[in-house]
């Protein structure tokens, strides 16, 4: 089985096939950190880790880089809000992001470059894009030609022309031309800066990719990936000054863009106020279903976001997690991932068949209950499941959380269903439907059965 991906340089599925078998690299655009991220930004994180994990299956050396944005107007305007430095805003919400990915099971990077630790390297990269006339400095700025490098626009495919109209470029007195964007820019006294041949100042924002990749990947890389807003500029920038930089070597072989996320059809904007943030969606529900959710329709295809996707996607997680209940007794086999699953992931990150393939699995597990091949059933859906991040939780735990995926009281409800089995055996009826009653009053349904009373949070 082959790897296929969907490469947004020439447009087509194409076989992946690594510059180094045994070097396999793989960049993708972070967060800048200066508030919680939204659901949005967490999609690409998700894909793209999962694409690292895959990779990691099929070669035996895999770097992944995956860059924090510490220095940005952005920081800097809410730094100033709150009335705090600039490095308490930057270091909480990096830390609230690796924390809020952790939650959501997404697997660190082998690397984390911060743009405020690669300065030198920022510097050294306009330094050299200057001497070969590809940049140049005016009114302590440096800025890129974009004339300079005919293929520009290439991977977003639209002519100079309709993208400076389509991004609002500002046409400053010091650009030669008003598609010539900034890659360095001077710094006041009350914004971070560092000295360079230009005067104090700080990066712009697309060649801090570039140089962080040039550092700890190389000059080309096999794989690019970010959510498909990053294509204009910010990609196509990187490709014009990564490859003017190498002097004319490709930046990267293969370039992946996820689609954006929806709101009940609405497109998630902050001027709209119907941003969902991360932090707190993991707080009200169990993070699995947030994966699930993300992971269910193809990564190129946009994604919405709903209470009635979150709630298909609960149901469907206590529907697999009741196999794995009902299969408590039974250990799984050591088992390799099927191979139909893997090929749907193989596919171009084809979750949506990989997860009609774990359907199945979870429909062979669940018919195999007291059968010979109950082990072997269980393992196969098990492995599956691991592999793209689910059913990661003790079956009865599952069951026995609220539906934010909070621990309920557990000895209560235990000694509460006590006391009605006490009760029935008494025939005291009465009492016994009274807890019942008092038990779905706390959200708990019970179930009698020939293993005895379970309860769960939940109709």
């Amino acid at each position: 089985m082959n790897l296929r991906l969907h490469n947004s340089l020439t447009r087509r599925i194409e076989d992946f096939v690594p510059q180094d078998p045994n070097r396999v690299t793989l960049y993708a655009c972070g967060p800048t950190v200066y508030n919680y991220v939204h659901i949005g930004n967490a999609r690409p994180a998700v894909v793209f880790a999962l694409l690292a994990r895959l990779l990691r299956r099929h070669y035996p050396g895999v770097v992944y880089a995956r860059n924090i944005t510490d220095v940005d107007d952005k920081i800097n305007d809410a730094a100033r809000q709150n009335g705090l430095p600039i490095q308490a805003i930057t270091e909480r919400y990096a830390a609230a992001y690796r924390e809020d990915m952790a939650r959501l099971g997404v697997d660190p990077p082998d690397v984390e470059p911060h743009v405020t630790t690669h300065i030198p390297q920022i510097i050294a990269m306009c330094e050299r894009l200057i001497a070969s006339g590809h940049a140049y400095a005016a009114e302590n700025h440096v800025l890129f030609d974009v004339a300079s490098y005919p293929d520009y626009g290439h991977l977003s495919g639209r002519s100079v022309e309709d993208m400076i109209a389509g991004a609002r470029v500002e046409v400053a007195p010091y650009k030669k031309n008003p598609a010539d964007f900034v890659l360095w820019k001077p710094s006041g006294d009350d914004l971070p800066g560092w000295e360079s041949p230009w005067g104090r100042g700080r990066p712009g924002w697309h060649i801090e990719c570039s140089a962080m990749s040039e550092a700890h990947l190389g000059d080309t890389i096999d794989i690019h990936a970010g959510g498909v807003d990053l294509q204009f500029p910010h990609h196509e920038n990187e490709i014009a000054q990564s490859t003017c930089a190498h002097g004319g070597r490709i930046f990267a072989r293969y370039w992946l863009h996820n689609g954006m996320l929806t709101l009940e059809g609405r497109k998630m904007s902050k001027s709209v106020g119907n941003t969902l943030v991360l932090h707190e969606l993991l707080d009200l529900y169990p993070p699995e279903v947030l994966r699930f959710v993300l992971l269910k329709a193809h990564y190129r295809q946009p994604l919405d976001w709903s209470e009635s996707a979150l709630q298909q996607a609960r149901a469907t997680l206590d529907g697999w997690y009741g196999v794995l209940r009902d299969l408590a007794a039974v250990p799984a086999a050591e088992a390799a991932v099927p191979t139909e699953f893997e090929a749907a992931l193989l596919d171009d990150l084809n979750t949506p068949d990989a997860f009609a393939t774990l359907a199945g699995l979870a429909d062979a597990a669940r018919r195999s209950l007291g059968g010979a091949d109950a082990a072997a059933a269980k393992g196969r859906f098990v492995a599956a499941a691991g592999l793209i991040g689910l059913l990661q939780q003790d079956p009865e735990a599952w069951f026995k959380q609220t539906a934010a995926g909070i621990e309920v009281d557990a000895a209560r409800i235990d000694a509460l269903i006590a006391e009605r089995n006490a009760a029935r055996a008494a025939r005291d009826f009465a009492r016994a439907d009274a807890i019942r009653s008092e038990l779905a009053a706390m959200n708990v349904t019970i179930e009698d059965g020939a293993q005895g009373t379970r309860w769960r949070v939940g109709a």
